[in-house]
């Protein structure tokens, strides 16, 4: 019992220390312990890890008891090495938690973590057992099992239906019902391998729904629609499929797009059964399914049945409106009247609009307000209210007639009950709506004086009705009126680019196109998409023959407009203007894609290929403008001229007989049908239309010259009676002539005589001023037009007049030379000279004169036929 220790109340506590804090060990000083950081830059660092081998207690060098006084295990190793032991003062904090080899840790109440009980002399501290090395890879999956292959193949279904969804994202539709089909096929084949491994239990058949439905909404988006109910009716009929009937609706839509109507009503009640009634929504959409395909097979009471249920139920503006049509197809006023009140009734669900206009007392509010100003939520609020509107605004126009004895009567109680309503600001709107009403009905002034209510009215309306006003009185030519009704709309909203036009346009009339294109641009700077004053301005341009900057202004409009006739026109003719004709033709090509009928554009190719020595393809635009358009003088005369030069006289006559047809007064058409006979060989019907054209004109010289001709050389006896005519025509042409020409002398002697005489007239006197009749000239101009809607200007169809003056002076004086070249009112028969009888009275059988090949227009053998240029083209009308 000597080496017995009780351990007393007086001496220290065995487990005194663990919770003391000892800066040795705190980690996250090291980087500032100037010891730590010596040792390890030296090889005081690469010493061998002090471990506690030893046991240190508080009790100092006594040997370790326990609370019974039974000696430890560790007691003679303690004794021995009695005098290595530091005293516990000096150590710390006792370390407990490493012993020797093969012994036991002291019972303490806290178990140090990472400490073991069997740790072995010399090893490490490690915690995470890093020290053991990387852990073992995992095991393998073996992919030959028929669990994994099933796995496998369904992730491969499942990827094929999601490629499907995102091709038809795409727009792909092709490759998305490929994507569908090829999931089918293996989706039924993973089927088929489950069965055969007797894992039938476990198809799934949300997978097989999913690969289902998809084929099917597939085909309905290819228009397979047969496929497509079949693949829908196997949903359907399999009652495995929880809530598979709601796909009715899919199946009443495909039958709906075919226009079976009663077997879509019958699958969209069926489906309406199957829908409970939490799902209001939903049963209200298809509600109106049914009333819209009962309107579609003209059945309107029932589709007023379905129609009044939902505005009872759940009111929304379509429903709303359709309700109104029903009533208006079955002739009832009165609900007609009440359908248009519970319209103007139905809650929007919207916003209003005080909210979005900023405050100047909170910057951070303003700054919200901008930012919410344009967002997504805010264009489908004002998309929604514009929809409202539209279908309350074509409402009005629709029940007005009907609802009253008179138009304007049901106009006036719809703006009442517009007025009391949540849309007031319609009421304008509906009241210049009246307006246009009556311009429809050509009432005119009723038009005016609706109009002219609004001059004491807000500024928007009193512009809105001043430009209207403008424009009804510049159709009209009262130019005054419609200039000062467009200087109130600029006054009441100078911003209004309708009102600047018609201001532009008044001006234009003027012939000041400099002050013209101001207004125009200043349209422009306020609306950048205003399309009419693009091409007023293009207009005003090429009238100052400032071609370039026209040509960018048609340029631009044929970007925003690109398949407008009118625009593509006036491009080409700019470049004819600016002789670049392969770009003129280049357009008219474009243009005919547009509207390939046109007879004058086909012309004006014809002559613009003509003019490049193309025969062939002038010939072609030449017949097919004929063949749209068979009374064109030029295309007859080109085509006359084109088979007389290919030496095709007999296909020639039928154009000229086509002329003789349209011009009955002209001798010339019906010379050249008779000279085409004579240059055919055809000599006796030749004589016949000789002898014909002088019963019709017996003072036609070169008829009876050919007479004389065609008579002798063929022998008849008719030869000397047709002399004797000639000779006689011959000298009253001569006689006629010589008074012509006394009265000219006449005339100039009289002229310098008065020239003369008015040397000496006195200071004051007024001498006598010649005044002509002023020229009419043709203004097209894109005026601007009533419009139903918002009053925007509306591109009206039109012809150019706009060429430039030099082109325009051009086409008179060639139509002029032509109109010299033919019979007077008053001498019919002598508009040819002698040159040009002497020229073309040749011996049938003798040489022909051979024309220039190089020349636009061929000169003819014949002086009866006046080959001049064509005019300038005709604008499509």
């Amino acid at each position: 019992m000597e080496h017995v220790h009780l351990a007393g109340e007086e001496e220290d506590d065995l487990y005194s220390g663990y919770n003391d804090y000892n800066p040795t060990f705190d980690s996250e000083e090291l980087d500032n312990d100037a010891g730590f950081q010596q040792a390890v830059r030296t090889s005081h660092g690469r010493r061998p890890p002090m471990t506690a081998k030893f046991p240190g207690t508080a009790i100092g060098g006594r040997p370790l008891g326990t609370a019974f006084g039974v000696e430890s295990r560790f007691g003679r190793e303690s004794r021995l090495l009695k005098s290595r032991i530091p005293m516990a003062s000096s150590m710390g904090r006792p370390m407990t938690g490493a012993v020797q080899d093969g012994a036991a840790r002291p019972m303490t109440a806290v178990r140090a973590a990472g400490y073991t009980s069997t740790m072995s002399r010399g090893s490490t501290f490690d915690p995470l057992g890093q020290s053991k090395g990387p852990a073992p890879p995992l095991e393998a999956k073996n992919e030959d099992t028929p669990e994994e292959k099933n796995k496998l193949l369904e992730k491969n279904v499942n990827d094929l239906i999601e490629e499907s969804c995102l091709a038809h994202g795409r727009g792909d539709l092709q490759l998305s019902l490929e994507k569908a089909k090829e999931a089918g096929r293996k989706e039924r084949a993973l089927a088929r391998q489950r069965e055969q491994s007797g894992n039938a239990d476990h198809i799934n058949l949300d997978l097989t729904y999913s690969v289902l439905f998809n084929l099917a909404t597939q085909y309905g988006n290819n228009e397979m629609y047969p496929e497509a109910l079949n693949t829908y009716q196997v949903i359907v009929k399999n009652k495995m499929f929880s809530n598979a009937g709601r796909l009715k609706v899919n199946m009443a839509n495909i039958y709906f797009k075919q226009k079976n109507y009663p077997k879509a009503i019958k699958f969209y009640r069926m489906a309406l059964d199957q829908i409970s009634n939490a799902h209001k929504e939903m049963r209200i959409k298809i509600m109106q399914n049914i009333g819209i395909g009962f309107i579609r097979m003209g059945q309107y009471s029932d589709a007023i049945t379905s129609f009044e249920h939902i505005m009872s139920e759940s009111p929304n503006i379509k429903t709303g409106f359709n309700l109104i049509l029903c009533y208006y197809a079955i002739g009832d006023r009165e609900r007609m009247k009440k359908s248009f009140q519970k319209l103007i009734c139905v809650p929007l669900g919207i916003d209003e609009e005080d909210k979005y206009i900023p405050t100047n007392d909170d910057t951070k509010a303003n700054l919200v307000i901008e930012a919410i100003k344009n967002d997504k939520l805010h264009q489908m609020e004002r998309e929604r209210k514009a929809l409202a509107e539209k279908f309350i605004m074509t409402s009005a126009k629709l029940i007005a007639p009907a609802i009253e004895t008179s138009f304007a009567a049901g106009f006036d109680w719809c703006v009442e009950m517009v007025k009391s309503s949540q849309y007031v600001e319609l009421a304008n709107d509906l009241e210049i709506n009246k307006a246009i009403t009556y311009l429809r009905q050509r009432d005119f002034n009723q038009a005016v004086e609706t109009l002219r209510t609004f001059e004491k009215k807000d500024s928007r309306v009193k512009s809105a009705a001043a430009t209207n006003l403008s424009f009804l009185f510049f159709l009209e030519k009262d130019y005054d009126q419609a200039d000062r009704y467009a200087d109130l709309a600029m006054t009441a909203d100078r911003y209004n680019p309708a009102a600047l036009i018609n201001k532009g346009n008044t001006v234009f009339v003027r012939h000041d196109y400099a002050k013209a294109a101001e207004f125009y641009k200043e349209a422009l700077r306020n609306d950048s998409s205003c399309t009419e004053a693009l091409y007023n301005l293009g207009l005003t341009y090429k009238r100052l023959v400032r071609l370039e900057e026209s040509l960018d202004c048609f340029l631009k409009l044929h970007a925003i407009l690109r398949n407008s006739a009118q625009v593509m026109h006036q491009l080409a003719s700019l470049y004819e203007m600016l002789e670049d004709p392969h770009q003129a033709i280049e357009w008219l090509m474009q243009l005919i894609s547009v509207t390939p009928t046109d007879p004058h554009v086909l012309a004006k190719l014809g002559e613009l290929y003509d003019s490049e020595g193309d025969k062939s393809q002038a010939f072609q635009y030449y017949y097919e403008s004929f063949r749209y358009f068979p009374s064109n003088i030029e295309v007859i005369e080109w085509l006359g001229a084109y088979y007389i030069d290919t030496q095709f006289c007999e296909k020639a006559i039928q154009y000229f007989e086509r002329a003789t047809l349209i011009q009955p007064t002209q001798v010339k058409w019906q010379l050249m049908v008779a000279s085409c006979y004579r240059r055919s060989g055809n000599y006796q019907r030749a004589l016949e239309t000789y002898k014909d054209i002088h019963r019709k004109f017996p003072d036609n010289v070169e008829c009876l010259r050919f007479l004389v001709r065609l008579c002798t050389d063929m022998g008849l006896k008719e030869v000397q009676d047709y002399a004797t005519k000639l000779k006689k025509v011959e000298k009253m042409k001569e006689i006629r002539e010589q008074r012509v020409k006394s009265a000219r002398e006449g005339s100039a002697r009289g002229r310098r005589e008065n020239s003369a005489s008015s040397v000496g007239t006195p200071l004051g006197t007024p001498k006598p001023v010649q005044t002509s009749p002023k020229k009419a000239i043709d203004v097209d101009i894109k005026a601007v037009s009533v419009s139903e809607t918002k009053h925007s200007p509306v591109l009206e169809p039109g012809r150019d007049s706009g060429q430039s003056s030099h082109g325009a002076s051009a086409k008179g004086e060639r139509l002029s030379a032509r109109l010299r070249a033919l019979p007077g009112a008053n001498e019919p028969y002598e508009a040819s000279s002698q040159r040009d009888i002497d020229a073309s009275y040749v011996d049938p059988l003798g040489p022909q004169i051979e024309r220039p090949k190089t020349a636009a227009k061929k000169r003819m053998e014949d002086d009866e036929f006046a080959d001049e240029e064509l005019g300038e083209d005709l604008l499509p009308e």
